[in-house]
């Protein structure tokens, strides 16, 4: 009879673990967020144009691209605010555009498209670099907070602090054929968060078991 009544014990445990192990994993899972991927994916300097020979023309068109991974969780941006630097000078901006906040749907994006007109820049100097088949390096910073709608509520805000360089040659437009990806000034949280998928994971193994 006391075996039975340990048996059944034992199954009782079992179960509230292995329930209580699931709940912690589907909570982490559908609490889990994604900050949005940010890219440049076009970027135009007509002063650089070779074959227009001409730099009277200083403003920059940017295609800047705003993604939402996350598969059901929307995006709340508040403003964000771009600033563009010439070369290694970051202490003096050339240009700063600042874009509405809105609201974005899971698994959607959005570009925003617009001209600045950059001021400070040595242009016959950078004009004279790329004619001679060296490219100018521009860096594109990029700041907002962002907030996550989780079924019918918001999470706190979240920082995003991106900065990304766009290497320009003489057609005035980016070297790179593909969108620029702005990363973070410090180590790439994605390793991070992938570490600590792979620890809750193992954890709620273990405790199950």
């Amino acid at each position: 009879m006391s075996d039975y009544g340990g048996a059944g014990c034992c199954r009782c445990c079992f179960s509230f673990l292995l329930t209580s192990g699931l709940t912690t994993l589907f909570l982490w899972l559908s609490l889990h967020t994604s900050k949005p991927v940010c890219s440049i994916q076009d970027f135009y300097v007509s002063a650089l144009n070779k074959t227009l020979n001409s730099t009277s023309n200083h403003s920059i068109f940017f295609d800047l691209k705003l993604e939402n991974q996350n598969i059901d969780k929307g995006v709340y941006y508040d403003a964000i605010n771009l600033t563009f630097y010439y070369g290694p000078n970051i202490s003096l901006p050339i240009a700063n555009y600042t874009v509405s906040g809105f609201h974005q749907g899971h698994k959607k994006y959005t570009h925003r498209k617009d001209l600045v007109d950059a001021r400070g820049v040595p242009w016959d100097e950078v004009f004279r670099g790329v004619s001679n088949g060296s490219v100018a390096v521009f860096r594109v910073d990029l700041a907002t907070t962002v907030r996550f709608k989780v079924i019918s509520w918001k999470t706190k805000r979240h920082k995003l602090d991106l900065k990304g360089n766009v290497k320009v040659d003489d057609s005035g437009k980016k070297v790179e054929t593909k969108g620029i990806k702005l990363k973070n000034g410090g180590q790439d949280l994605g390793c991070y968060l992938a570490r600590l998928r792979v620890l809750v994971v193992v954890s709620v193994l273990v405790l199950v078991l």
